[in-house]
């Protein structure tokens, strides 16, 4: 399936659900100047082919630590380690790159424990894993609210998120209520109040609260999931920069502006600010690093690493 299957209608339908996933289809069908029915089917259509909306945990702001791992594996080797980390609960993020030979994954961990027992003992003895490196993240810029947003409408404001470089504050608490709506909205992002509301046994008006403060609180972020390809995007590519710390933080929140760019994010290690970038050709990219990544201030050094297999771009809900 093609991107000529996908009409202006359902782009912009796509757009607004990046905007807010759990937008009732009413408003949605005022903005695009069509009736509810017309949203309802179409959006229903679009599962059908893929989209999910999804609820997602903001590590940060529930005291998760998220790191970015590039491993290095034999070719024959390379494609069962990505299913098997994909698995994990804690993982998501999963692409093969460069020949297949590369995997890279983000995955959030509670504890120093935790942290350890995959990347000093599980990795380190994974048969046919020839290196592992692993960069913490250590303020994103863009990717909390969504898996993309390159549309030919242009950019989607990028929402507010913890991970954001907002001061630190304290972990926020969760309840058994909390607990089960990340739970089913992991599931389904849009799923109704009367739905949760009997999955939690809490009253509609509870839920809404929780909802209200999940959300507000930072600690919640509706994602939109929907394979770039059936857009015409056939380039997905990582960026590794090499940014002088004086621009580092110009640099990251210049790259969340741009349309192109899904994710990016300061991290430890040699290359300190890492993006996944959606292009429709090779020459995009070109373009993309010769007109906006060039002129950028600080930059040093750039790799490219284009993604040949997505295996899995969400996380599910916490344990």
């Amino acid at each position: 399936m093609d991107s000529d299957s996908l009409d202006v209608v359902d782009q912009r339908l796509l757009e607004a659900l990046q905007l807010d996933g759990r937008a009732p289809f009413s408003r949605i069908a005022r903005r695009l100047e069509v009736s509810e029915r017309t949203v309802a089917r179409r959006y229903q259509r679009l599962c059908g082919r893929g989209l999910r909306i999804v609820g997602q945990p903001v590590a940060a702001r529930l005291g998760l630590v998220r790191w970015l791992l590039r491993l290095r594996c034999t070719p024959d080797a390379a494609g069962a380690i990505a299913e098997a980390l994909a698995r994990r609960a804690d993982t998501s993020w999963v692409t093969l790159a460069s020949g297949g030979t590369e995997l890279c994954c983000a995955v959030n961990t509670r504890s120093a424990d935790e942290r350890n027992a995959l990347l000093l003992r599980k990795l380190p003895r994974t048969p046919h894993v020839l290196s592992v490196s692993a960069h913490c993240m250590l303020r994103m810029f863009a990717g909390e609210a969504s898996t993309w947003h390159a549309t030919r409408f242009g950019p989607v404001p990028p929402v507010p998120a913890a991970d954001s470089g907002t001061p630190a504050t304290a972990p926020l608490t969760l309840d058994a209520t909390d607990r089960t709506l990340f739970t089913e909205l992991a599931r389904d992002g849009r799923a109704t109040l009367p739905e949760l509301s009997a999955a939690t046994r809490r009253s509609p008006s509870s839920v809404q609260r929780h909802l209200d403060r999940l959300r507000t609180e930072g600690a919640l972020g509706i994602s939109v999931d929907f394979d770039p390809q059936l857009l015409g995007y056939h380039m997905p590519t990582q960026l590794w920069l090499n940014v002088a710390p004086a621009h580092l933080r110009t640099v990251g929140e210049t790259l969340a502006t741009h349309p192109a760019i899904a994710f990016a994010a300061a991290v430890t290690g040699t290359s300190n600010l890492v993006a996944s970038g959606i292009f429709r050709t090779p020459a995009d990219l070109y373009d993309y690093i010769d007109q906006h990544i060039g002129p950028l201030p600080g930059i040093q050094t750039i790799e490219t690493a284009p993604t040949l297999q997505e295996v899995k771009r969400l996380a599910p809900a916490l344990p």
